[in-house]
């Protein structure tokens, strides 16, 4: 599946969260590689929109054919419900500089005169070398598919060699633990779907040993907790909806959730934990679920606010919102007026959706998602909804001067609508119809191309509430969002419209939302 490209750390370069204008409007495309093998110094990524996998161009051949369902519908004899596949985020990286290195060696087993030895008592060292052999009787039967795979797993094996008799000289070779774990892993991956020993399972379960005696030597390896969290997952999906699933993604997300501690500025490691609570949500009992869910939108927003254009987290971010606005359907609809509607939730679902389509049109998951949910779009716009602004031209006027009044959003600007025209919106979708604007024509309109960035606000100088400033190249626009949740939506929405200009997409936006 495809992957982002490689850093000294194993994770893809990310713009600066704080300006939206540091984004580079050339971006490479994603590599679509198959993953392979990788060295310490890479990272490991896991599924995706879910993030486990991502979509490919390929007919998806790297995407899950899971779907976010609702086990239950309101009717007595419903209709069938549509279903959106999740994005299977990343994958591994690439162990590209250790199969080049390894290529290229010819003595596997030689030892260093000069490397270190560890001290250790015939007993450990008998130990040492039954879970050796242990590991590489496992990687040994393992047979690729096609002769790449063949070829592939030879590099492996002859990996594995190598890091077992460094670790049989120096037991704390954190490094050597970690690289080997990741040849196990990669065995995994590279077991053949008919084949029955040895199983996927296994190696992975001896992957995951190593990681943990990795992670033991060095707290700080945060690589190894991403790729730890990324063989549970894979363990995890074997079990289907079990008690023991429900443990394993419970033990993914703690160690995704470590990795983030260790490295915050991951987009990836954030998309994956939301992957793997979303997962956990669809296992648990009910009432554990809603919380869970909310979890799992905190972090692939998170996710998206480290990186604009990260599409993966973007269509992920929809999906999980889908679901809920399918849980929420399905147990009545709101249980009181603070709460977002069903209605809402698919509204929002179809902008996200929406978004990741607008910047990788060829991703056929993304646009089989986006025929189902379209509709669901105020169109022929992207969003609208309520704000509480100040007269045109005056951003500090007082209080009272400020009036709640609609916007509509689209890939063009973000626009207060005069009151004499302002349209007859759902409540569902926009909120509260009371308290509109004056009725002055003179409105504020921000074009997208001045946007220089987004960001919530808190000034004495603002009403009270979630306050929004949109800082532009002529000067900043504030205005108060309804509640924090509402705020975080049309956070999203500017940002994601101004990506897509950015990225030279907003054709590819104007053709969802006009038709």
């Amino acid at each position: 599946m495809p992957e982002p490209e490689e850093s000294h750390n194993g994770v893809q370069p990310e713009p600066n969260p704080q300006s939206l204008t540091d984004q580079n409007p050339n971006p490479q495309p994603d590599p679509q590689s198959n993953p392979e093998p990788v060295h310490a110094a890479q990272a490991r990524s896991e599924p995706e929109p879910r993030s486990e996998a991502d979509p490919a161009v390929n007919n998806d051949a790297d995407l899950s054919e899971t779907a976010i369902r609702s086990n239950h519908t309101v009717d007595a004899n419903p209709p069938a419900q549509p279903q959106l596949r999740k994005d299977e985020g990343n994958r591994t990286f690439t162990m590209r500089e250790l199969l080049n290195g390894l290529k290229n060696e010819s003595e596997p087993d030689k030892e260093d005169s000069n490397s270190p030895r560890t001290h250790q008592s015939q007993q450990q060292q008998q130990q040492q070398t039954q879970q050796n052999n242990a590991a590489m009787e496992l990687i040994n039967s393992v047979v690729g598919a096609d002769e790449e795979g063949r070829s592939r797993q030879r590099i492996l094996t002859f990996a594995a060699r190598r890091y077992a008799t460094a670790i049989e000289r120096n037991p704390d070779d954190y490094d050597a633990l970690y690289n080997w774990a990741l040849v196990l892993q990669e065995s995994a991956d590279n077991v053949s779907p008919d084949s029955t020993s040895p199983s996927k399972d296994a190696l992975l379960e001896e992957a995951c040993k190593k990681y943990d005696e990795a992670t033991c030597l060095c707290p700080t390896l945060h690589d190894a907790f991403y790729n730890w969290a990324i063989a549970i997952s894979d363990r995890a999906k074997m079990r289907g909806r079990t008690k023991e699933a429900e443990e394993l993604w419970k033990q993914a997300t703690r160690n995704y959730e470590k990795a983030v501690q260790l490295n915050w500025n991951s987009p990836q490691a954030l998309n994956n934990w939301g992957l793997a609570l979303q997962e956990l949500s669809a296992i648990v009992p009910v009432r554990e679920k809603q919380k869970i869910v909310r979890t799992a939108i905190s972090k692939f927003r998170a996710a998206i606010q480290l990186q604009f254009d990260f599409h993966r987290a973007i269509y992920n971010l929809g999906t999980v919102l889908y679901g809920l606005a399918e849980d929420t359907l399905r147990t009545g609809g709101s249980a009181n007026a603070q709460e977002v509607s069903p209605n809402e939730l698919y509204s929002q679902s179809a902008i996200y959706i929406a978004a990741a389509h607008a910047l990788k049109p060829n991703y056929s998951v993304y646009s089989s998602a986006l025929r189902l949910v379209r509709s669901m779009l105020p169109l022929p716009h992207l969003k609208i909804g309520y704000l509480t602004a100040p007269p045109a031209g005056k951003s500090l006027a007082p209080h009272n001067d400020w009036k709640r009044s609609e916007f509509i959003l689209d890939h063009e600007r973000l626009q207060q609508v005069p009151k004499g025209e302002q349209r007859q919106v759902p409540q569902t979708l926009a909120g509260r119809s009371t308290d509109a604007a004056n009725g002055d024509k003179k409105t504020i309109k921000v074009d997208i191309a001045d946007i220089v960035s987004v960001s919530a606000c808190a000034d004495l100088t603002l009403p009270p509430g979630a306050g929004l400033c949109i800082d532009t190249i002529r000067e900043p626009v504030y205005l108060v969002a309804d509640s924090w949740e509402s705020l975080d939506g049309w956070l999203d929405a500017v940002r994601l419209v101004y990506t897509i200009y950015v990225r030279g997409k907003s054709d590819v936006l104007a053709g969802i939302i006009a038709g």
